[in-house]
């Protein structure tokens, strides 16, 4: 136990960066399907073509007739190296910013203070997250396109390398403004939202500080992060999975998209693929802090304790 003043003893940065990457890989394996769903959803009706799908049940029906149980897990891979590189980076730098600024005695510091933590580590992490989060947003809508227009590849390296050599090096980072917007939307939002969430669950006297209060609270959480977020996450997958026709790309910038969707799909268009991504955002942030807090409990348990 550490004596009064001293700071508790804690696991090293790399381990942060290292247990935070696992933990948002662990959660993807589950929500995999929901970010495909999403994803085809957002560019259902793209280019002013007629929707592809009514609704996320038709879309998850369609894709599972035309691509079977496997093509609900496309995009995998790239998924799982978001995470590693995404979600690594932003709960690593979160965790060291919470311990840098954070009381001798370990308390953490002020909400705002926390915030401001968070939208930067959500920014930084975005932005070396960006091309496995390009190579999702193919590989996802892939199988939407005809045979003879699929880019088909076969996994997150094959898409990265194929994008660099018949694209460029900065076709890996496209959309990176908009991605890094998102994230510090999601976790300004998420934050705030949370917090609160989890504070008014407590306060009704219903609930317990336990994984089920959690889960309520990321449930509350998500449902305003994702009415905050998604105009900005809908930006992003589209300018992510954009071709260029005749030497001109199909969208000069994140307001032209914007504009594009509210003229030609509606102004509720912007929010497109809602309930995929709301059913993803909630059970994919307890997951992650589910596992994030175990391996906490372990390496705790067994490096810290002698």
């Amino acid at each position: 136990m550490a004596a009064a003043g001293e700071r508790p003893k804690t696991s090293p940065k790399s381990v942060k960066f290292l247990f935070g990457g696992l933990a948002g890989m662990g959660a993807t394996v589950f929500v995999q399907p929901l970010d495909l769903v999403k994803n085809r959803m957002q560019l259902s009706g793209a280019g002013a073509k007629g929707r592809e799908y009514r609704t996320s049940l038709h879309a998850l029906g369609s894709i599972l007739r035309h691509e079977g149980l496997r093509g609900i897990y496309t995009g995998l891979s790239a998924g799982l190296l978001r995470q590693a590189t995404y979600t690594t980076t932003r709960l690593g730098i979160y965790s060291v910013l919470l311990e840098r600024f954070g009381g001798a005695d370990g308390t953490p510091p002020p909400f705002l203070a926390k915030a401001a933590m968070g939208m930067t580590a959500g920014a930084a992490g975005a932005f070396v997250g960006t091309p496995a989060e390009v190579a999702l947003i193919r590989m996802t809508a892939d199988g939407r396109l005809p045979p003879g227009e699929r880019r088909g590849y076969r996994n997150v390296f094959d898409a990265l390398v194929r994008m660099a050599r018949e694209e460029g090096v900065l076709t890996l980072w496209r959309g990176c403004i908009p991605t890094m917007a998102r994230a510090v939307v999601v976790n300004a939002a998420q934050l705030a939202s949370y917090s609160q969430s989890k504070q008014f669950l407590l306060d009704s006297g219903h609930f317990r500080d336990d994984i089920l209060c959690h889960f309520c609270a990321s449930m509350i959480s998500g449902l305003v992060t994702t009415a905050a977020s998604m105009p900005v996450d809908i930006v992003k997958t589209r300018i992510q999975n954009m071709r260029t026709i005749d030497g001109k790309p199909e969208y000069r910038n994140g307001l032209d998209v914007l504009l594009k969707v509210v003229r030609y799909e509606g102004f509720f268009s912007l929010w497109k693929g809602f309930t995929p991504y709301y059913a993803r955002l909630g059970p994919h942030t307890v997951l992650t802090f589910i596992f994030l807090e175990q391996m906490n409990k372990w390496y705790q348990r067994l490096f810290l304790s002698a």
